[in-house]
């Protein structure tokens, strides 16, 4: 019997399969009652399971990252459909289909990286070729960069999410450059591929989409500037000479400012064209990715407007149905 996955389900459904839980939490109602909220996911999407009246040596054995089977039924609430579960139990992966629970870009990825690989070979600076050439020859670190989401929930959140966001951006850069004399093609370009790139290790995503505790410790500036040092240094090694000391800040502060706003989490506020253009950049990939994802994903086909999104703080318009 083919698996029912969540973007098949409909107000309504009774469901029992098996799914990822990508988190857990135990939660207190108003008369102090415990309630268990799981987020559920399978390759097609996510969705919000609800168990009420739970004691924690119920739950104990389902944990965040594992695989469960769950009983229940699917509701309409708010605009968003969820699940209010019967039964949770712990299931074994054995037999399960791995790609079914791990959601990945709609693009081939080979064709991401050769995308990728042609424009930053393009740069005409020869430091910043150089340390390009080391980025796009490190086959571990390239691995990591072309299975990991750009963000845990709303952000290409899944595999092959961060290559596809970056390989967007470069595609953006390079149409807009030659309208902008200011900005230098090549430190925009490197730009794009450094300023997430910390997100192979700020986030795990082997099974469900979590933090490390290096990414929540330090996050993933902080681990992209770690690895620009070392690929660095390793130019420095085999030019024998060093490295222009002002691409090195001008690389560091696209890094650190690419956020755009100290209240969005920016070290520091774009000082640069090349900053200033990154940081645009990023934001309208991501956004429009987010926009497009809700009106998609929205269950409710007829429906003019999707839910209210808290995350944005509005509804969003699909358009007038004939």
């Amino acid at each position: 019997m083919p698996r029912k996955y969540l973007n098949q389900c409909r107000d309504g459904d009774a469901v029992d399969e098996v799914f990822l839980m990508a988190d857990k939490q135990l939660r207190a109602n108003r008369n102090a009652d415990l309630y268990l909220l799981a987020t559920l996911r399978d390759k097609t999407g996510t969705l919000n399971g609800l168990m009420w009246n739970v004691t924690e040596e119920a739950v104990a054995d389902v944990n965040s990252g594992e695989f469960v089977r769950v009983r229940g039924k699917v509701q309409m609430y708010q605009g968003g459909l969820q699940m209010i579960m019967t039964g949770i139990r712990a299931a074994s992966p054995d037999g399960l289909d791995l790609q079914d629970f791990h959601p990945e870009t709609d693009v081939q990825v080979d064709q991401l990286l050769t995308q990728l690989r042609s424009i930053l070979e393009s740069i005409d600076d020869r430091w910043l070729k150089r340390l390009m050439d080391c980025f796009l020859n490190d086959e571990s670190l390239m691995g990591d960069f072309s299975r990991a989401p750009a963000g845990i929930k709303a952000h290409h959140a899944y595999h092959g999410g961060l290559l596809e966001h970056v390989v967007n951006m470069l595609r953006a850069a390079d149409r807009i450059v030659d309208l902008y004399p200011s900005i230098d093609r090549g430190l925009l370009l490197a730009g794009i591929l450094l300023h997430d790139l910390g997100k192979i290790r700020e986030m795990s995503y082997d099974t469900s989409f979590v933090y490390t505790h290096e990414g929540q410790l330090l996050g993933h500036m902080l681990i992209a500037i770690e690895i620009l040092n070392e690929k660095i240094q390793q130019v420095v090694a085999a030019e024998q000479e060093p490295f222009p000391e002002e691409t090195i800040w001008r690389l560091k502060h696209m890094i650190l400012s690419h956020h755009g706003e100290y209240q969005f989490g920016s070290p520091k506020l774009p000082m640069t064209p090349e900053a200033i253009a990154l940081h645009h950049l990023d934001n309208l990939d991501a956004k429009v990715h987010e926009f497009s994802k809700l009106i998609n994903d929205d269950p409710s086909a007829q429906a003019q407007w999707t839910p209210y999104q808290p995350r944005l703080e509005r509804k969003l318009f699909k358009g007038i149905k004939s």
